[in-house]
């Protein structure tokens, strides 16, 4: 990216011996909002404290709107981060939570009350001032947090798993406030997390982490639809994943032809268990288990290609455990991979 706003450069993230990030490039354009997505352990909160100030590179750079960072103390970096955990002052009012970063800044208390307020305004917390963080629900005290860092006016604000410790629908409502707070305040924004769901619904790109390294970089529609790899595919919901071997599946019983060709240069194919092909096809099967999931009912088959998994509308006839199954594995309608393992 050439008009890049963060950008790492060969970034080397170390913990004494154990390198836990390598040699990672990374573009970040002003104003964007970035998911780093992946599982425990692949780099992503390690990257996201090295951005912070709080880890400092064994090797490589940092630099942020045209200048090199990599050196800079947390302190002077203009990032803003929000803990996991809020990090709330169980002992001071929202107002006094937010404002006590601009205090330790000395600015001015006209200034400070202007900008505590607009900051409380912005997520919706003006008539919470007075009270503190055990009188708030947990999607407010994350507003709290979030207000916080943003009344600091960082260039880049960073986000540890901003909703794993809400409910279901409280992260909902979480997710259209971070969308509206960034829309609305431009601010670069990049948010760690390990569900594919969040990273889909908030992200402008996504950046899927695995080993200390980058898999794949995408909008939420390339990830979804167009994942680069097997485990990309697996990660955003493509359960049945085959490398090819010569044109064919490769599978535990050996090379199985498909029903059509398969794509030049593709390493592996990939189907999500809605494109499986039920009640006709070349391939058979068993059903070993059944579920009912609203809308759909899912299936688990028994193959001499390993387990299928498949899913149909649930208005369509149930399968019964132990019953044989035809189904298709259609070439049209997979992911094509260009790298497998």
């Amino acid at each position: 990216m050439s008009d890049a706003y963060l950008q790492l450069d060969k970034l080397t993230l170390a913990y004494g011996d154990t390198v836990a990030v390598r040699d990672l490039d990374l573009a970040i354009g002003k104003g964007e909002l970035v998911a780093l997505l992946g599982p425990s352990g692949c780099g992503k909160t390690t990257t996201m404290r090295a951005i912070a100030g709080l880890l400092t590179p064994a090797g490589g750079r940092i630099r942020l709107d045209g200048a090199d960072i990599t050196r800079v103390s947390a302190n002077k970096r203009a990032v803003g981060l929000v803990f996991q955990s809020y990090a709330l002052f169980p002992h001071l009012t929202v107002y006094e939570n937010v404002a006590f970063g601009l205090r330790l800044k000395g600015i001015s208390s006209q200034d400070l009350d202007a900008r505590v307020g607009a900051g409380l305004k912005s997520v919706g917390l003006s008539a919470f001032a007075s009270r503190k963080p055990a009188e708030l629900s947990g999607g407010q005290q994350q507003r709290v947090a979030l207000a916080r860092s943003m009344v600091m006016e960082p260039k880049v604000l960073l986000l540890d798993e901003p909703l794993s410790n809400l409910d279901a629908r409280l992260r909902l409502e979480m997710r259209a406030e971070l969308q509206r707070v960034q829309k609305e305040t431009g601010v670069t924004m990049i948010f760690v997390t390990h569900d594919q769901v969040e990273a889909l619904a908030l992200a402008d790109r996504i950046v899927v982490m695995l080993n200390g390294g980058i898999e794949q970089i995408g909008t939420p529609e390339e990830i979804y639809n167009n994942p680069a790899s097997a485990f990309v595919a697996d990660f955003v919901g493509f359960e049945n994943v085959f490398a090819l071997k010569d044109g064919k599946l490769a599978t535990p019983n050996g090379p199985v032809g498909l029903s059509g060709p398969a794509p030049e240069a593709a390493a592996g194919l990939a189907w999500r268990p809605r494109m499986v092909k039920l009640g006709s096809g070349a391939f058979q099967g068993t059903v070993r288990g059944t579920s009912f999931a609203g809308n759909t009912r899912e299936y688990l088959l028994d193959t001499p290609l390993g387990p299928i998994k498949a899913e149909i509308d649930a208005g369509l006839p149930p399968h019964e455990i132990g019953s044989p199954l035809s189904f298709d594995l259609p070439v049209a309608g997979a992911a094509s991979l260009k790298r497998f393992g």
